[in-house]
């Protein structure tokens, strides 16, 4: 009885975790979007690639909640927030993060509770990843605060897709 509810345990934190992924995504595929619209392609290209590092991440957490006999989630945690200027993009962005390492830290612990030692495993590695994130955004926004508009101006253009619309 105790080892089916801590395989339960486990499966809601792995659904906790795609939740956050999901809005992850979600968030920044629609930041992606807004930057390559107004040419700030570099730092779109940069966000597009953390979203694509989320999205491994979601399917990372399904399929260990479909190999523990669970059902993935496929709603995000929150709702999306669109038309932010860059430095409250990059704070949101931030915020993201750190609650999701906060929130894999104490699944980590569920899981090691549980006795589920390969999903703590996987949570412990995620939130390396999301350190990561951090960091990125932080950097990202510290640059833009002591250095304003001449950092901005470095994120502009660059885009993979840059090529495809000139002609």
């Amino acid at each position: 009885m105790a080892q089916a509810q801590g395989k339960q345990t486990v499966i809601e934190w792995l659904n906790r975790g795609r939740a956050r992924e999901l809005t992850a995504i979600l968030t920044y595929m629609a930041q992606h979007y807004e930057l390559e619209d107004t040419d700030v392609g570099k730092l779109a290209d940069a966000v597009k690639e953390v979203a694509i590092q989320e999205m491994k991440h979601a399917e990372d957490f399904a399929e260990r909640i479909l190999y523990l006999g669970g059902e993935p989630t496929s709603q995000p945690d929150a709702g999306i927030k669109k038309g932010m200027s860059i430095p409250e993009m990059l704070e949101a962005d931030v915020a993201l993060e750190r609650q999701a390492v906060a929130m894999y830290n104490q699944a980590a612990q569920a899981c090691e509770d549980a006795g589920d030692h390969t999903t703590a495993e996987l949570f412990i590695r995620i939130l390396a990843e999301e350190e990561g994130h951090v960091d990125l955004f932080g950097n990202i926004g510290d640059h833009l605060a002591r250095h304003g508009e001449a950092y901005l101006a470095t994120l502009i253009g660059g885009s993979a897709d840059e090529g495809a619309s000139a002609e």
